[in-house]
């Protein structure tokens, strides 16, 4: 028996979103030197499905690109779960 692929990729969506949202906000955060979303948020919310938001966060806000956990933990993370998927399905 398979699941239906839609709640998995849904909640894999919603994830990167909170993860995007996340890394934008730190950064934000940063530049003004106000309180910062910990990195340890950060990549839990990476290994819990939001390893794509994270990644492009990563890029596209130019944030954390200095440090080796996330410029090659997250697309680690993301690749485990694309295998995680391919698997299942």
């Amino acid at each position: 028996m398979t699941l239906p692929p839609w709640p998995v990729l849904a909640a894999l969506g919603a994830m990167s979103v909170l993860g995007l949202a996340l890394m934008g906000l730190d950064k934000r955060r940063a530049r003004r030197r106000l309180w910062r979303v910990p990195e340890k948020t950060l990549l839990a919310v990476a290994l819990l499905g939001g390893a794509a938001g994270v990644w492009i966060g990563l890029y596209l806000f130019r944030h954390k690109t200095r440090h080796l956990l996330f410029v090659l933990g997250v697309p680690t993370i993301f690749l485990a779960h694309v295998i995680c998927i391919l698997l299942l399905w």
